[in-house]
């Protein structure tokens, strides 16, 4: 199971993303890979400002009854852990101006010097119809994911996966990907 320091770790990341707005009570999640074949994940409904050891379960790979109580992208964080290895932490997210500002483009290309230096342009994923997503998302997303040099995926009007080593780097990364957004959409540069 999860031993404190991560269970503290994952805490101070979700009320951080929490405040953000990058996670709702409807929307978002977040994992930590606890060995080669299973990982821990949020509970359905969790709040993320209250987020604790009960608010968590361990999933194996191996579909088990605990399945019915993780979040509804439990099946998708299992295929990111499965194909790609270096993926220790994955978080879903629904940042505001990323999600609003994927609505109008197919590629962000940030102006601000930060997001300009370190993402460069970003394309956004286009999921096609939402009737089938929840069929495909778990293979497309990893399959994405796999062939890009970046760690996340941007997907129009939906939100953003995004997966490292390093749990500070990836909401550090977020966090960038989300400000030069909100920067594009203040500043009017379409």
């Amino acid at each position: 199971m999860i031993n404190e320091w991560q269970l503290n770790e994952i805490k101070d990341i979700s009320l951080s993303l929490f405040r953000k707005n990058f996670f709702g009570i409807q929307n978002g999640s977040i994992s930590l890979r606890n060995d080669s074949d299973s990982f821990i994940i949020n509970k359905k409904d969790v709040l993320f400002d209250k987020l604790d050891i009960d608010g968590l379960t361990e999933l194996y790979f191996k579909k088990d009854y605990r399945w019915k109580e993780a979040d509804e992208s439990a099946s998708v964080h299992l295929q990111i852990y499965k194909n790609i290895e270096e993926a220790k932490y994955i978080s879903f997210s629904m940042p505001p101006y990323t999600t609003a500002y994927s609505l109008k483009k197919s590629v962000i290309s940030p102006k601000d010097y930060f997001g300009y230096t370190s993402l460069g342009d970003m394309e956004v994923y286009e999921p096609k119809n939402f009737e089938s997503w929840g069929d495909r998302a778990e293979y497309e997303i990893y399959t994405y994911l796999k062939q890009q040099e970046k760690h996340f995926i941007i997907i129009k009007g939906y939100g953003i996966y995004i997966y490292d080593r390093d749990l500070y780097k990836m909401a550090q990364t977020l966090s960038l990907i989300e400000n030069s957004c909100r920067i594009l959409i203040l500043s009017d540069i379409y």
